[in-house]
């Protein structure tokens, strides 16, 4: 799987195929057992642990199915952790910007609301806020329209969109159709096994 700057990648399989385990591959959430994972020239997987979470937490944005916030944190907190774990954005500049991603995903009013009083295409797009917190050039979703209606999913995948053409780089796992969305690569997981489509 060759992915390169400026693509929007749709890795497509049914349940169990393996799909969410390569994220977590790439990702450095999990280790693999054999082959090299590249980044702009660096193999991840000779890597440390801590490695590969200060480059995850530098390069990489991640978007899980189920929202992953921190329940007792506010929507700016949950926002502005990211920021305050990876450092990367200077300390003057962290408010500005979280309010600034939370705007852009309409939720400039749900910023001192718990992930529990949001609905869930909220806590969706906090997490996408979340993950655009330090502006990393790879944004990697598992199954972000998963548990969503087909309304919320719909304005999820646009807004995916948008962000691809302003130039993050995307992978995307889903299990369904991907007939109408947008992506220039397809790649197909079946039983472990990745072929490309596209």
């Amino acid at each position: 799987m060759r992915i390169e700057r400026g693509d929007y990648a749709m890795v497509v399989g049914k349940s169990g195929s393996g799909k969410s385990t390569l994220l977590n591959i790439l990702t450095g959430l999990d280790r693999t057992d054999s082959g090299t994972i590249s980044f702009e020239g660096n193999h991840l997987e000779t890597w440390t642990e801590s490695q590969f979470a200060a480059w995850r937490g530098r390069n990489v944005g991640i978007v899980f199915q189920f929202y992953q916030l921190l329940p007792s944190l506010t929507v700016l907190n949950n926002v502005l952790f990211s920021m305050d774990l990876v450092g990367s954005i200077p300390k003057v500049k962290r408010v500005e910007r979280a309010l600034f991603l939370l705007e852009s995903m309409g939720l400039e009013s749900k910023t001192g609301k718990l992930p529990s009083e949001l609905s869930g295409g909220e806590r969706q797009r906090v997490a996408i806020a979340r993950a655009l917190a330090n502006d990393p050039p790879l944004l990697v979703a598992d199954e972000p329209t998963g548990n969503l209606d087909s309304s919320t999913g719909k304005s999820i995948q646009e807004l995916f969109a948008k962000l691809n053409r302003s130039g993050k780089t995307i992978i995307q796992v889903t299990h369904e159709n991907v007939g109408t969305l947008e992506y220039n690569r397809l790649f197909k997981m079946e039983d472990g096994i990745l072929a490309e489509s596209l």
